[in-house]
């Protein structure tokens, strides 16, 4: 079983997601310090057996950390056999969305209903992101009155494939263009690059979330 660098930066993006260090994740694999650095750093090749130790204690599965199945559309296998839906509280909420990461933002355009993926930031209690001036949420959220503002949804889940788990959180509240002024201190990196020096927040108004899974 080959792993390239890929395999080396999906292993740092776990262990930083768990907030663990080199001696941490050791301890829990049982493989050494340096020889996780070097996995992290170098193309290698590791065993099946010390893949599926790295998976175990980084919360995740073999197929993520060597990539395999991302384009494959999520959710395709058959449900649990006793699955619960189960109602989340608001701080539980805010707790699985406060990492950042991605999330969907739905509103009325010119066009119908829209739904776009944005790299958001949760910063003092708001959701952060950046988009281009001109583009969709620039004009499309916009009422032309002074303190007056459409209220969106915002919405962010994670699927567990392996264990038919995931949870989904949805945020509705008024989507507030950030003047230069007001900008928080905080750096979100849009993947879809270019020109994207509009800050938009929205500051939960309503959250509700669901978690499934087995009895």
């Amino acid at each position: 079983m080959t792993a390239g660098s890929d395999l080396g930066r999906r292993i740092a993006h776990h262990r930083e997601r768990l907030g663990l260090s080199y001696d941490e994740l050791a301890e829990r694999t049982e493989l050494s310090s340096g020889y996780l650095r070097y996995l992290e750093e170098s193309p290698g090749s590791p065993t099946t057996e010390s893949l599926i130790r790295l998976a175990q204690a980084l919360d995740t599965t073999v197929d993520d950390l060597l990539g395999e199945g991302t384009d494959r559309p999520q959710g395709q296998g058959p449900a649990m056999a006793h699955p619960t839906l189960e109602v989340l509280e608001e701080d539980e909420c805010l707790r699985l969305v406060a990492p950042g990461g991605i999330g969907r933002v739905a509103f009325g355009g010119q066009r119908g209903p829209t739904v776009l993926p944005v790299n958001y930031h949760f910063v003092d209690g708001a959701v952060v992101f950046r988009t281009a001036y001109g583009g969709p949420m620039d004009e499309d959220l916009r009422t032309g009155l002074e303190g007056v503002e459409i209220k969106v949804g915002f919405e962010v889940d994670r699927i567990d494939e392996a264990r038919r788990e995931g949870w989904s959180v949805l945020i509705q509240g008024p989507a507030h263009h950030v003047k230069p002024d007001e900008i928080p201190q905080v750096s979100v990196t849009p993947w879809a690059g270019g020109e994207r020096e509009l800050y938009i927040r929205i500051v939960p108004s309503q959250i509700t979330g669901r978690r499934i899974h087995n009895l």
